[in-house]
């Protein structure tokens, strides 16, 4: 038996809005836009893909789930994300060589510093 990651699924009050803004963030593509189910994908064949879905309630407290990014350049991608409407988020991680952002609906996500050599 084998398993192959397809895609994380992310409830959204605005599925296109906020898979629009993941798309620019990441600079993917999107290979389906649906309003019900709203998909982006680094290129159109490659995986896994993050698929935007409608919910009635609204976030509530800490992701149990989230994102970590390594950019080759960590205060760049902070500013760049913050211009494109991240916000700064405190989930109670104190000090700690990455950054916690959140991204338009709430969801935290982190943005590493450089890899150890």
């Amino acid at each position: 038996m084998s398993l192959v990651w397809e895609q994380v699924v992310v409830d959204a009050s605005d599925p296109v809005a906020l898979g629009r803004w993941w798309a620019d963030a990441l600079g993917w593509t999107v290979v389906g836009d649906a309003p019900d189910e709203y998909e982006i994908r680094p290129a159109p064949e490659r995986l896994p893909g993050l698929v935007f879905v409608p919910v009635p309630e609204a976030k509530s407290g800490k992701n149990r789930l989230h994102l970590d990014f390594r950019p080759d350049d960590q205060r760049a991608e902070v500013e760049r994300l913050l211009a494109l409407g991240a916000r700064p988020a405190d989930v109670g991680q104190g000090e700690q060589p990455w950054v916690v952002l959140a991204d338009p609906e709430g969801n935290e996500f982190c943005v590493l510093g450089s890899r150890p050599a």
